[in-house]
C-alpha cells in the first residue's frame, strides 16, 4: 500500500468503510494510521471479537495501547506468561503498557464485542508480534 504524505497542517475525515484482518486473527476497521492518513505517532481503529472468540497471544514492542470498549466486555490475559487477567465492560478503558504481552478475549457467547483501540504505532500492524507460545499457556480464569 502506497503510504500518503506525512500530515501537511489539514484534518482528515476518514470514513471506515475498508475492513481487515489483522495479525491477532480479529477484524479491524481501517482508522487513523501511517497508511491513511501520514500519521506520525498514532493510529486508531475499530476492533469486533467475535461471539467467544480470541485474538492471537501478541505485544506491540515500545509502543503503548489504549482501548475503549464500545460494545459488549472483553477479557485479556497479559503478562510474560498471560499469568494475569482483567475484564472491562462497555463505557470502560484499558491500557496496555508498551511491549507487554497480551491476548483479548470476547466475555460474551452470543454477541462481538467491539472496542476502539488507540497505539502510539502509526503503522497499525507493524510493531505486532505474535506469540503462539503463550497461547497454550493461558490459564484458566479463577472461578
Amino acid at each position: 500500500m502506497e503510504h500518503p504524505p506525512q500530515p501537511d497542517g489539514h484534518c482528515r475525515v476518514i470514513r471506515s468503510a475498508l475492513m481487515y484482518e489483522g495479525k491477532q486473527h480479529l477484524q479491524f476497521f481501517a482508522g487513523i494510521a501511517a497508511e491513511t492518513v501520514g500519521a506520525r505517532n498514532i493510529c486508531m481503529h475499530l476492533q469486533t471479537i467475535p461471539p467467544a472468540g480470541s485474538g492471537r497471544a501478541h505485544k506491540h514492542d515500545h509502543h503503548e495501547t489504549a482501548i475503549y470498549v464500545i460494545k459488549g466486555a472483553v477479557g485479556a490475559w497479559y503478562g510474560d506468561d498471560l499469568q494475569h487477567y482483567l475484564e472491562a465492560r462497555q463505557g470502560e478503558f484499558i491500557y496496555i503498557p508498551a511491549s507487554t504481552p497480551h491476548m483479548p478475549v470476547n466475555l460474551s457467547d452470543s454477541q462481538p464485542a467491539e472496542v476502539v483501540l488507540a497505539r502510539t504505532d502509526p503503522r497499525e500492524q507493524e510493531s505486532t508480534v505474535l506469540l503462539p507460545d503463550l497461547e497454550s499457556r493461558r490459564p484458566l480464569p479463577a472461578d
